[in-house]
């Protein structure tokens, strides 16, 4: 057997990375925030030690679980808003797709679920800046792309955060993005 090479173990290495931080984001939500390092293995199928080597501290591993989180919410916006001049039915299809990522990405729905929350779970140090990274490259683009002054866009996002909720901790199968995201789009428009 052949010793790996360099590139083979950074892949590796950032193979398992990507394992316990996917790992972490359900554990939070299988533990409704207070998981420590061993759900997080347990739910990685990996040793505790190997995620330990990993993140010594839950608090650096829900700094990264967001850190990357933020970029995929980011990188779906940006996306979204250079897809042309947004109105109401591209404002819908970026609901659905934010929806579809969520689904498919616990790190990107724990960056909207946690700012619901105003970022509680973190220690000080890390709340107002994660408060502020989310007003600054989620929350005020969306608000001004979506030219709505007044509230709509916190009612928008808190239909859809909700509505995810269930999939993430009621286990609900499947979410129904079409439907949820008509129903985020008559918060912004308060049609019944």
């Amino acid at each position: 057997m052949c010793p790996r090479s360099k590139e083979q173990n950074e892949l590796i290495r950032l193979q398992r990375r990507e394992q316990i931080l996917d790992a972490a984001a359900r554990a939070y939500f299988r533990t409704g925030g207070s998981f420590d390092i061993r759900d997080v293995a347990r739910e990685a199928e990996l040793g505790y030690g190997t995620v330990y080597h990993y993140y010594p501290n839950r608090h650096l591993l829900i700094e990264d679980v967001l850190g990357s989180g933020f970029e995929r919410c980011e990188q779906a916006l940006t996306e979204w808003a250079s897809s042309g001049s947004p109105d109401d039915r591209q404002l819908l299809t970026y609901c659905k797709a934010l929806l579809r990522l969520w689904q498919s990405d616990a790190r990107a729905y724990l960056v909207y679920k946690m700012a619901a929350e105003h970022y509680v779970g973190l220690p000080d140090k890390d709340r107002r800046p994660a408060k502020r990274r989310f007003m600054e490259r989620l929350y005020v683009p969306l608000q001004s792309i979506s030219e709505c002054e007044d509230d709509s866009v916190d009612h928008l996002l808190a239909v859809l955060v909700g509505c995810c909720g269930l999939y993430y901790y009621a286990s609900t199968s499947e979410l129904d993005a079409d439907r949820i995201a008509k129903l985020a789009m008559q918060a912004i428009t308060k049609e019944s």
